[in-house]
């Protein structure tokens, strides 16, 4: 066990970095749909780590499985499927926004209703959470888990429509965010992606089955046809082994989220017809075109900063050269020495390549900069590792402003860049010299066309503050993290 001081440690650690809330996958008419399902899961494993759930449906009875921690601690036991039988299943990863880690949180959702059962699994976060909640409990509902979430499940409930289908589509004119939601019913297998398309879900087939996932990769895992993105306001539904596709909102542009491209999708995953490996390698080109400067080697902070420092390297013709290794085996369960040691949670999860850095003018390229604490302290590791220049380079623009549709990340006060300007961050890292990607080469890199400014292409409000769907939450300068006067070390 660590101590309480260790995780506040680790978990600052954590947090100077972006983090997606969640990952959904589904499956329809298939005999091992469980198995499928936790396949899919293990691929998106890198949208959340803090817990995971299959729902399973037998054609009479569903069936849940919860657990906290990594996919592949539980859903590869052969045990723990054979209680998730039925030819049709959902499955979440959980990264928590909106909602504290406990187990009463964990997805995928489920509710009886009067037309039979329904279960839920979401991506995203509600701009309206708050103030939906509150007339809910005020009206009578009553509510188990923090999550927003579970106010979608009470509003589908609450609904007088006769049919599914238009319950929940009732329901989609009241939630307000960025959101992906697949569904499992009685009869129906359903996706679901909000009006701007902030949050992704594509649609994959699998012999006679259909599937739902937030990436492409996890098609890719069980060895499926992508088959297209759900598109923006689209309700997609799977019914007797048949695809409709439903329109309820109005037709506008989609509004993407532009860390799925910088940051959040897997490498190997399609995003808009194009790996994302491709657009990062392309934001590294980009940026060794606006930020030229004489030096040594190119060395990425991985493995986030890797796609974009070989584009950097490629472009501006210098070296590029693996100066930081990364541990992948850093856990929960570390025992910090007593004696204490500086910069101890960089040092678990990276360490130098002395003989490559002694002597040299750096790069040190990363995709993202938020509070910049773990930067400072990989600058301070170069250094003490013999390089003589470290030039940090960061393959986006400055972060200004926070996140309301599904991405965990700090409050404005917090963030580096919306208090101090270039000069003043570079004198914080302790680095030579420091630039970001600018807007332009932000999309040339991902469009190769400008930023339309009276409608951008993409959710990029991180840099702009331009948020295409205003919280009516009003949060303050807060964070929403609690929903519930339930402790979160409850389970129920």
């Amino acid at each position: 066990m660590i101590s309480l001081t260790q995780r506040k440690k680790l978990k600052k650690f954590k947090l100077d970095a972006l983090r997606e809330e969640c990952g959904v996958f589904g499956i329809s008419n298939h005999e091992d749909s469980a198995r499928i399902v936790a396949l899919g899961l293990h691929s998106l494993q890198h949208r959340g780590q803090e817990g995971c759930g299959i729902v399973s449906f037998d054609g009479k009875t569903f069936h849940s499985e919860k657990r906290q921690g990594l996919v592949g601690d539980h859903f590869t036991n052969l045990e723990t499927i054979k209680k998730l039988p039925g030819k049709s299943a959902i499955g979440h990863n959980r990264y928590s926004t909106t909602g504290e880690t406990s187990l009463r949180n964990i997805q995928p959702f489920f509710a009886d209703l009067f037309h039979g059962g329904l279960s839920i699994a979401h991506n995203g976060n509600l701009t309206n959470a708050i103030t939906l909640r509150n007339d809910l409990v005020k009206n009578g509902s009553i509510f188990r888990t923090t999550s927003d979430t579970e106010t979608i499940v009470q509003l589908i409930a609450k609904s007088n429509r006769d049919k599914i289908i238009d319950k929940i589509t009732e329901t989609l004119f009241k939630i307000q965010g960025g959101y992906a939601l697949v569904i499992l019913t009685n009869k129906k297998l359903i996706g679901i992606r909000d009006p701007l398309g902030i949050r992704p879900l594509v649609i994959g087939k699998l012999g006679a089955s259909y599937i739902f996932a937030s990436e492409t990769c996890a098609l890719d895992m069980v060895d499926a046809k992508f088959i297209r993105e759900v598109e923006n306001g689209e309700m997609v539904v799977i019914e007797n082994n048949e695809i409709k596709s439903y329109k309820p909102f109005n037709k506008i542009k989609a509004r993407p989220c532009i860390f799925e491209y910088i940051y959040f999708a897997r490498p190997d995953s399609i995003l808009n017809g194009e790996c994302a490996y491709e657009y990062r390698k392309r934001l590294g080109q980009e940026l060794a075109k606006e930020s030229k400067i004489k030096a040594d080697i190119v060395v990425p902070v991985p493995d986030s900063g890797v796609p974009a420092s070989i584009g950097y390297s490629q472009e501006s013709k210098l070296k590029f050269e693996l100066g930081l290794i990364r541990n992948h085996y850093v856990g929960r369960t570390f025992i910090e020495p007593k004696q204490n040691i500086r910069s101890f949670g960089v040092k678990l999860k990276l360490s130098s390549t002395k003989s490559i850095l002694k002597d040299k003018s750096v790069i040190l390229i990363d995709d993202s900069l938020v509070r910049g604490t773990t930067c400072s302290k990989i600058v301070k590791m170069l250094f003490k590792s013999g390089a003589k220049e470290v030039h940090v380079r960061i393959a986006c623009p400055e972060i200004k402003y926070p996140d309301f549709y599904g991405v965990d990340m700090p409050t404005k006060k917090e963030l580096l860049s919306s208090k101090k300007n270039v000069g003043e961050i570079c004198e914080f890292l302790g680095a030579t010299s420091l630039n970001f990607l600018s807007i332009d080469g932000l999309y040339k890199a991902l469009i190769k066309n400008k930023r339309n400014n009276n409608y951008p292409q993409f959710s990029d409000h991180y840099f702009t503050g331009d948020y295409p769907v205003k919280p009516l939450d009003n949060l303050g300068s807060e964070k929403i993290t609690q929903l519930s006067l339930l402790s979160n070390k409850s389970i129920s």
